[in-house]
């Protein structure tokens, strides 16, 4: 089989990457290893309001909209900034995912379900990658390009080397989460906000969560870093204990699971691994861009489809010698609308140039705050065990008690943590 592009892995990142090559004409295949997109669905799935125009996603796909923050302990503290107009949303993972795909098959992609790719092999100026079908019979797929998409596992691209260049050290999580259905009333309470458990005693090394879903349900969930130096407990006990401590026993004896889904996220600091082997390229969480600080990964992950997409089209357009016609590039944000415009580019251009920018262009996109946060965050979690560790976290926010809510949303979201800078300095160096 042929294509121009074949895009492992429909999460976000590859879905986005897929609808947007393939409204621009291009040939593109898209596989993905669950037979069911609403599997596997584990994302808490928290965006900003901004990154909903951003990034082109329709109200289809929001689960609900929330206006404020409560941060749970380090104890029995509770913290509440409440905005008076809506800061964000809780997105449908799994409507997410079916939304995207969907977009990039009516554009004229090739989807496919049920694919896992084996291996990827580079033959003269094309590459030959295997796929196993759900029926373990297998196929091979030739293209131009590779986009592996397939997150922490970096099923085609691989782990970043241990050492010499290129070399990057991952830091892991795991996570646990639950959709539960529970009582109106208990819903009610929870709705208008994202609500965090902070401190050793809810979550050493790592955090809590409640977010509304669709009325009357929430995600409940909790995650925290790898430690080998230290005897952690299971992850399952851990979520059952934050239940007992958020809900009423009535609601837990009310309340039913929906769904429980878990998930490791691998990711380095620095993101100084390389983001291609020729022409088979990162994308999304397999050039870790999952921020370790709040575990976030869907907006990052649409950004780096947002940063590939116009310069891959530049190889695409370029691969043809002389004057080569063809569809402008989305800019950054942009969403694959009606025909787009042509231009002309003039005069052959040398293969890899484009997608060479690859690395740089993303860091640019990310931005300084995201690598600061990166290392704010192994400090905070592996750090967060002991009431040492609590009574630093505990005055680094009680030094926030006076702010806005959206100022937590930039604090959180945004990473401006510059705002803070006399008040945090103390707990980023451990003075405090």
């Amino acid at each position: 089989m042929r294509c121009r592009v074949l895009v492992v892995g429909a999460g976000p990142a590859g879905g986005d990457l897929a609808r947007q090559l393939a409204a621009r004409g291009e040939d593109v295949v898209l596989v993905e290893r669950l037979p069911d997109l609403r599997r596997a669905a584990f994302s808490s799935a928290a965006l900003p309001l901004d990154a909903l125009d951003r990034f082109g996603l329709p109200s289809s796909v929001v689960a609900h909209r929330w206006s404020g923050w409560e941060l749970l302990g380090p104890g029995e503290a509770r913290r509440s900034w409440q905005g008076g107009r809506p800061q964000g949303v809780v997105l449908d993972f799994g409507a997410l995912r079916e939304w995207l795909v969907g977009e990039a098959q009516r554009w004229g992609a090739r989807v496919w379900l049920g694919h896992r790719a084996l291996a990827c092999h580079q033959e003269a100026d094309r590459l030959r990658t295997v796929l196993r079908r759900g029926d373990g019979s297998e196929i091979e797929v030739h293209s131009d390009w590779v986009i592996d998409a397939t997150g922490q596992e970096r099923s085609l691209l691989g782990d970043p080397p241990a050492a010499g260049p290129g070399s990057e050290q991952l830091v892991s999580g795991v996570g646990l989460e639950w959709l539960v259905q529970v009582p109106s009333s208990c819903w009610d309470r929870w709705s208008d906000r994202l609500a965090f458990c902070l401190g050793s005693d809810w979550v050493a090394q790592g955090y809590g969560w409640v977010f509304p879903m669709q009325a009357p349900r929430l995600k409940l969930g909790v995650c925290r870093l790898l430690d080998p130096s230290r005897d952690q407990p299971p992850l399952g006990a851990v979520l059952e204990r934050l239940i007992e401590r958020l809900l009423a026993p009535a609601e837990r004896q009310a309340m039913a699971v929906l769904d429980r889904h878990g998930g490791l996220i691998r990711s380095s600091i620095r993101r100084r691994e390389p983001h291609r082997r020729g022409r088979l390229v990162g994308l999304g969480d397999a050039v870790s861009t999952a921020n370790l600080l709040g575990g976030e990964g869907i907006r990052h992950a649409l950004m780096s489809s947002r940063v590939l997409a116009p310069l891959l089209l530049e190889e695409l357009q370029g691969q043809a010698s002389g004057s080569v016609t063809g569809p402008t590039p989305p800019t950054r944000g942009a969403m694959p609308g009606t025909a787009p415009p042509t231009r002309t580019m003039l005069g052959p251009r040398p293969l890899g140039r484009g997608v060479d920018r690859y690395p740089l262009e993303l860091q640019r996109a990310l931005g300084w705050r995201w690598s600061l946060s990166g290392r704010l965050a192994r400090r905070t979690w592996l750090g967060l065990h002991g009431s040492a560790a609590d009574r630093r976290l505990g005055s680094l926010l009680t030094s926030l008690e006076q702010e806005r809510a959206s100022a937590l949303t930039d604090l959180l979201f945004g990473y401006r943590f510059e705002r803070y800078g006399i008040r945090a300095l103390p707990y980023l160096l451990g003075l405090r």
